[in-house]
């Protein structure tokens, strides 16, 4: 149906985008025939997701400086540009990863797009790799907001542009 989010089974090769890694989940969105490539939907989804997740992130980056995580903003410079706080990794219309390395633990961000032109969907899929218990525990602390966010804010892929 367009517009629910579901959560899938993860088909991306995580042992290419983040070897290692330990969370896999993926959620789907049918959008119809919007014209929407990698880049647009992963705009809409951090730029343009609902406001309390952006009050989520900003409490979390709040929380996790006293431990010297990475926070909005930080980090590397991205080759192909930033999207929120996210560095994009690599990116073709049909596919965009991103995520960054930090000292506890790793991430990757993967918007796919399938399917013609006339059914679309998208498929949000992240990997983590943690490092050490800071890692294990930040992942265990976030894990049951993340289900929720993701679906919040692949809500925002099937409406128009902001």
């Amino acid at each position: 149906m367009k517009g629910t989010v579901h959560e899938v089974t993860p088909e991306v090769d995580a042992n290419a985008l983040l070897p290692g890694a330990q969370f896999i989940d993926a959620f789907r969105v049918e959008i119809g025939a919007a014209a929407v490539d990698a880049r647009q939907a992963c705009v809409r989804m951090v730029l343009h997701g609902p406001r309390w997740v952006d009050g989520l992130v900003h409490l979390r980056n709040i929380l996790v400086t006293p431990f010297g995580l990475k926070t909005s903003g930080e980090g590397a410079p991205a080759p192909h540009g930033l999207i929120g706080l996210f560095p994009v990794v690599s990116e073709t219309p049909e596919r965009l990863v991103a995520g960054f390395n930090d000292s506890h633990l790793d991430f990757r961000l993967v918007v796919d797009v399938t399917g013609d032109a006339a059914s679309r969907r998208v498929t949000s899929t992240t990997l983590v790799r943690t490092h050490n218990l800071l890692g294990r525990t930040y992942l265990a602390l976030i894990t049951p907001f993340h289900k929720l966010v993701v679906r919040g804010m692949m809500g925002r892929i099937v409406e128009p542009a902001r």
